[in-house]
């Protein structure tokens, strides 16, 4: 089934930028709401992608909103079974669908290198992969409660000319995760280092479990803000 079409807040001012990002459950417009009402990132269009309705095994094989299907979660997997137990085709059919959110954006003008892709958990997971594949260079990937899909077989799926390379990546994960283990992110952001992405910064943060909280969204806004710095003249955005 394929997703249903995202919700978009649209620039303020002109639009010179657009962070695309995948969440897992609670409230999509949370950030760019509260970004908004302190004045940031008025240039910034926010995209948030709906997952399809698949069957999703660790539940009991009940039809829920997904990027891809999971078999198992926390302490009953470990990293390398992990590995074992991945949906390749569900985070390949998710990875084309990102890239089609990020090829809109660009027939609309928008320069890749002022693109931004991430989300939280699955949605991040999926943003990580599509920004480490992607054959565009994007301005920076983010992911909260992440982990790495496809680390095995990852080099497979890089561009010959990698142009994310140099990309930087912002992981950021809750030392008490019971869903997604810190274990995983703290592995993962090795992982991505091992393979050869040089800007990638891991942030822990203490008494965290799967959840997000103020001071990691200070962290992922200061983020932004490097990575898609005001350029407009403050002109009047029409939106999308």
């Amino acid at each position: 089934m394929a997703p249903r079409a995202p919700y978009i807040v649209p620039a303020l001012k002109k639009h010179t930028a657009t962070v695309i990002m995948a969440h897992g459950l609670g409230d999509r417009m949370s950030l760019a709401q509260n970004w908004r009402r302190r004045g940031m990132f008025d240039e910034v269009a926010f995209i948030f992608p709906n997952a399809p309705m698949i069957p999703i095994t660790v539940n009991f094989g009940m039809t829920m909103p997904g990027w891809h299907d999971l078999t198992k979660l926390g302490r009953e997997l470990d990293y390398e079974s992990a590995i074992r137990y991945q949906d390749e085709p569900g985070i390949l059919r998710s990875r084309e669908y990102f890239n089609t959110l990020i090829k809109e954006q660009i027939d609309k003008g928008i320069k890749p290198s002022r693109i931004v892709l991430g989300g939280f958990s699955q949605g991040a997971a999926i943003s990580v992969f599509t920004g480490i594949t992607c054959k565009e260079k994007l301005g920076g990937v983010f992911g909260l409660s992440s982990y790495l899909v496809l680390s095995d077989k990852i080099k497979n799926y890089i561009p010959e000319d990698w142009p994310n390379k140099k990309t930087p990546f912002f992981l950021a994960h809750g030392l008490e995760d019971e869903v997604v283990l810190f274990d995983f992110g703290d592995l993962s952001a090795k992982k991505m280092k091992e393979i050869g992405l040089e800007d990638v910064t891991f942030k822990s943060y203490p008494d965290l479990g799967h959840s997000a909280d103020p001071v990691e969204i200070e962290d992922l806004a200061r983020f932004l803000q490097k990575v898609i710095p005001p350029e407009a003249d403050g002109q009047a955005s029409a939106g999308l």
